[in-house]
C-alpha cells in the first residue's frame, strides 16, 4: 500500500490573487487602502533586533492586555492568535467535537470553513441564506455540533442584528456559537457584551481589516474565561510561542492609537457610502454592506467579464464561479482615488457597449 492512502487530504482555501508591479489597484483582498498607525512604524524601526534571540511571551503579554483594556473586559476573556484564521481553526479544532451532530455555517460565507471542516474532520452542513442574502434564524436552532456565522457576512456584506444572535445562543446552550466579527468595525452593534451572559459564545476579530495589519497576521477573540482557556489549552498543545515579539509589540501601538483608528475607519466607511452612490448610477445593484467592501451585480454584463476586463487594466476585485454569486463581484474599498479610477473604467466600459 503506497504511503499515500494515509495522507490526510483537503482541498485548501484559495486567497485572493495578489498581483505584482507597479500601477495595481487592488481591490480584491479586502485589505486596508490606509497605512498601519505611526506607532507601528516606530517600533518596527527602533525594535531592539538583540531581543529576538529570545522566545516571545508565550501568554502574548502585552497585547492580552492592551486589548483587554481597550475595550474593558478581564484579560482572562482575551485570546490572541496568528491572524483570526488562525484564532478559528483552533476554534474548530477545541469546540467543534460532537459525536454525531453536524457543525451549521452559511452557504454563501467565508471560504475557509468547509476547508478547516473537511480537515479536522468535523461533520457540517451549509445553511441557505434567503433571496436577499440574509441569514434565515430558524436555520440555527435546530440540534447542531456548533455554530459559526460571520458578522457583517462575507462575501455578501450583510449584517444580521445582535438579537438574532441572542436568540440563537438561548437556542443552543450546549454548542458553542461563533461569530467571526473581521468586518464589525465598519458598521454594526458587536456581540462582545453577549459574552458576559453565554458562556458558549466567542467572538473573533481581526487586525487585518480596521486595523490595517494584514501583513502581520493578529487575530483575537472574547469569550468566557472557561472557554477562552479551553482554547489556550488547545493552542499550548500545539504550539507554545505563535506569534513573534515584534508583532506583538505593534499589534499593542496599533490598538493605542484610537484616534488613528477610527479616522481611517471613518474614512473607508464615507468611501463605502460614495461607492453605492456611484455603482447605482452606473446600473449595479448590491447588498447593503456594512464591511469594507461592495457585493455587487449588474444586469447587463457578466461578472466574470467585467472582472476579466478590469483585470486586463490593472484593477483587481474578486469573483467567485459558484452557485448564487457566480454574476457578481467583490469590490473591496479602496482610496477615493483608486474607487475613482474604477468608476472611471466602469463608465468607459459600458459607454463603449453603448448602454
Amino acid at each position: 500500500m503506497s504511503w499515500e492512502a494515509n495522507v490526510r487530504k483537503v482541498t485548501p482555501y484559495t486567497a485572493g490573487e495578489q498581483p505584482k508591479g507597479q500601477g495595481v489597484i487592488k481591490l480584491n483582498t479586502n485589505e486596508s487602502p490606509y497605512p498601519p498607525a505611526p506607532g507601528v512604524k516606530r517600533v518596527l524601526h527602533e525594535y531592539d533586533a538583540d531581543l529576538l534571540r529570545r522566545y516571545p511571551d508565550a501568554g502574548t503579554e502585552p497585547l492580552r492586555s492592551e486589548l483587554a483594556a481597550y475595550y474593558d473586559v478581564e484579560k482572562e476573556r482575551v485570546f490572541v492568535g496568528v491572524g483570526s484564521d488562525d484564532v478559528l481553526a483552533m476554534a474548530f479544532l477545541t469546540f467543534f467535537n460532537h459525536p454525531s451532530l453536524p457543525i451549521l455555517f452559511p452557504d454563501i460565507t467565508y471560504s475557509f470553513y468547509d476547508v478547516w471542516a473537511e480537515l479536522f474532520r468535523i461533520p457540517y452542513q451549509v445553511q441557505a441564506l434567503d433571496d436577499h442574502f440574509r441569514i434565515k434564524e430558524e436555520d440555527y436552532l435546530k440540534p447542531n455540533g456548533g455554530v459559526i456565522i460571520p458578522n457583517p457576512n462575507a462575501p455578501t456584506g450583510e449584517l444580521a442584528p445582535a438579537a438574532m444572535f441572542e436568540r440563537i445562543l438561548r437556542a443552543n446552550p450546549d454548542a458553542v456559537v461563533i461569530v467571526d466579527e473581521a468586518y464589525i468595525d465598519f458598521g454594526g452593534e458587536s456581540c462582545l457584551r453577549l459574552t458576559d451572559r453565554y458562556e458558549n459564545l466567542l467572538v473573533v476579530r481581526t487586525f487585518s481589516k480596521s486595523r490595517a495589519l494584514a501583513g502581520l497576521r493578529i487575530g483575537y477573540a472574547f469569550g468566557s474565561p472557561k472557554l477562552i482557556s479551553c482554547l489556550q489549552d488547545a493552542k499550548y498543545s500545539f504550539n507554545s510561542y505563535t506569534m513573534n515579539s515584534v508583532t506583538l509589540s505593534a499589534g499593542v501601538e496599533a490598538v493605542r492609537d484610537d484616534a488613528y483608528f477610527r479616522e481611517i475607519t471613518d474614512k473607508v466607511v464615507a468611501t463605502r457610502e460614495r461607492s453605492k452612490k456611484e455603482l447605482a448610477a452606473l446600473g449595479f445593484s448590491f447588498t447593503d454592506s456594512k464591511s469594507n467592501f461592495i457585493f455587487s451585480s449588474h444586469e447587463k454584463y457578466s461578472a466574470k467579464e467585467l472582472f476579466e476586463a478590469l483585470r486586463e487594466h490593472n484593477i483587481y476585485v474578486r469573483h467567485w464561479d459558484k452557485p448564487r454569486i457566480d454574476n457578481y463581484l467583490r469590490i473591496s474599498i479602496g482610496t477615493d482615488e483608486e474607487m475613482d479610477a474604477l468608476f472611471a473604467f466602469l463608465r468607459e466600459y459600458i459607454t463603449a457597449r453603448g448602454n
